[in-house]
């Protein structure tokens, strides 16, 4: 049952925008995330590169349930449910590699690559009514990708993954083409752990560009001295360069920042080293022959935090870094990220790209450790919802027209979305 009392309160006449903190917090809220957010939003499983060749897989958890993403043998992508249909146990045990079948390990049922039931030991025990035929490996509603990224979906009635994207396809595009085959792949490995705090905390942090000076100041120092020219704030503006939030539809939303930082397809800057000025100068001059003057510098001058609702991030900014998170309970999440680059990239670049995932974005780098320490005295914080009710997100409301990456537009497109699919009962409910 939802509850009563209204969780999200957003009345723009009065310049009011207020989220109820229990929200992160109530057991009760997270089993309705479950039903009415994660079974009906289109989420995200993996990048077509993990798996390249016919019987490829990884095992994952996707909505909390176990699921083998791989190719067929058709060399087709495919999403299983990793659960054996005779009863229940997990089939594939192995977090990745390359097999011509998957055997359960309790009665010896397997499958072929294409899911399909292929082995029964002792199956003359059975009536004569089984056949093998009925019990593939079950998938998923909706399987879909776009521009690699694929997705799957638990509702029967979803609309296509590409009208669900609406705006984000903007700034996917503006990731994939810095390839200049248009194929982006996921370097191997993976950042994986635990936040103890609630999972749409993440969200807000992950493109809140409002606690910048506050939480990373030693980055930023950092960069100083490290001889990056720090614009100064334009209008008023809070950050290092211009920047807008930006609301995308059905919850999607980004800042979209100039690039003061650099990144491997951007200007050279001191903390990249010299060695790596002829490489990047020499992207530079692919994107603008490929694209144009003015789509390579959309794409290398620009940097972008984007949110594809409900839990998945792009953050296209001193590299390309995938990350997806999702509740374990209402005050801790898991959290797993993979940096992502063009598939023709040099041995240089990709260095400068590793380089940045794990001294920025990584769980041991200048921004991440920060995050996590707020996003866990939040969490405590949050231990006083009762005597303080609600949190605050009017920042930008009074503005017409375009709001800053300081501004939360984004947050409370969010939350919008979070609300409206919250109020919405599922069947059986």
């Amino acid at each position: 049952m939802m509850h009563d009392r209204p969780l999200v309160v957003n009345e723009p006449e009065a310049m009011r925008f207020q989220v109820r903190r229990s929200t992160l917090m109530d057991p009760g809220i997270l089993e309705l995330e479950r039903r009415r957010i994660f079974d009906v939003c289109w989420i995200y499983v993996g990048h077509e590169s993990e798996v390249r060749a016919p019987g490829d897989f990884k095992t994952r958890i996707v909505c909390d349930r176990p699921v083998i993403f791989c190719r067929d043998g058709g060399n087709r992508v495919r999403v299983f449910l990793n659960t054996c249909r005779h009863r229940g146990s997990i089939v594939c045990r192995e977090p990745e590699g390359n097999a011509k079948s998957h055997t359960c390990f309790y009665h010896g049922w397997s499958y072929n690559r294409d899911g399909e039931l292929d082995g029964v030991p002792g199956q003359d025990a059975f009536p004569p009514s089984f056949r093998k035929s009925d019990f593939s490996l079950k998938e998923p509603p909706h399987v879909a990708s776009y521009r690699g990224f694929v997705f799957l979906n638990f509702d029967p009635g979803a609309m296509p993954l590409e009208q669900y994207l609406a705006g984000a396809k903007e700034y996917i595009d503006l990731i994939v083409d810095q390839s200049p085959s248009g194929q982006m792949e996921v370097i191997q490995g993976v950042q994986d752990y635990d936040i103890r705090a609630n999972w749409k905390l993440l969200t807000e942090n992950s493109f809140d560009d409002y606690h910048l000076l506050s939480v990373h100041g030693s980055w930023l120092t950092y960069l100083r001295n490290s001889g990056v020219e720090m614009k100064r704030p334009e209008r008023g503006h809070l950050l290092p360069g211009h920047g807008v939030g930006k609301v995308l539809g059905n919850g999607h939303g980004c800042t979209d920042n100039v690039n003061f930082r650099g990144r491997p397809v951007a200007r050279w800057i001191p903390i990249y080293g010299e060695a790596a000025r002829p490489e990047i100068e020499r992207i530079r001059a692919e994107l603008v022959a490929r694209l144009g003057e003015e789509r390579a510098s959309r794409v290398a001058d620009t940097n972008r935090n984007l949110l594809v609702f409900p839990n998945l991030f792009l953050n296209d900014g001193s590299s390309v870094t995938i990350r997806t998170y999702y509740p374990l309970a209402p005050d801790r999440m898991r959290v797993l990220a993979w940096a992502l680059g063009p598939k023709e990239e040099s041995p240089t670049a990709r260095a400068v790209r590793l380089d940045s995932f794990l001294t920025f974005y990584g769980p041991g780098g200048f921004a991440t450790p920060d995050d996590i320490e707020v996003l866990e005295s939040l969490q405590s914080g949050l231990g006083t919802h009762r005597e303080v009710p609600w949190m605050e997100v009017t920042r930008g409301m009074a503005k017409e027209g375009e709001q800053l990456n300081t501004d939360e537009p984004h947050l409370r497109g969010f939350w919008i979305q979070w609300d409206k699919l919250m109020r919405t009962p599922r069947n059986g409910e």
